[in-house]
């Protein structure tokens, strides 16, 4: 994402970057993201960690941060599913490797976590996965 100039200048300006091959960095990452969650702000997390290097591409397993995080801070987590940014942002090794167009996104309803309930974050993780990727299909 850095390669490409618009994305690059949003990341750099707000991003919270995390080595994936270092536990220090990551580490960091879910404390800063939790500062900025504490601070009121919101915070956005790719839960699979990673981007899909497939095309088309694919909804792959989620890493468990987020929602430790999202239980850990009694935050509520609104799931986003974006449905074909690949198409347009595509690295297909022209100058930017994307091109003009809609990126069409969906909003699901916000999962709330009460401290009353007893949920681990594992449970919670499955129903986001699982409501995430019914309409994940439904796109592709």
């Amino acid at each position: 994402m850095l390669k490409n100039p618009v994305t690059r200048i949003f990341f750099k300006s707000i991003d919270i970057p995390v080595n994936r091959t270092s536990k220090i960095s990551a580490f960091k990452a879910f404390k800063r993201a939790t500062e900025l969650l504490k601070e009121g702000k919101s915070v956005v997390i790719f839960p699979e960690g990673k981007i899909d290097e497939e095309y088309p591409p694919k909804l792959h397993s989620f890493k468990a941060g987020a929602f430790k995080m999202a239980l850990e801070n009694h935050t509520p987590i609104l799931p986003v599913v974006i449905h074909n940014a690949w198409e347009i942002l595509f690295d297909d090794g022209a100058r930017f490797g994307s091109k003009p167009g809609v990126i069409h996104i969906s909003v699901l309803k916000p999962i709330n976590y009460h401290p009353s309930q007893s949920q681990k974050y594992d449970s919670i993780e499955m129903e986001v996965y699982e409501k995430m990727k019914k309409v994940w299909n439904q796109g592709h």
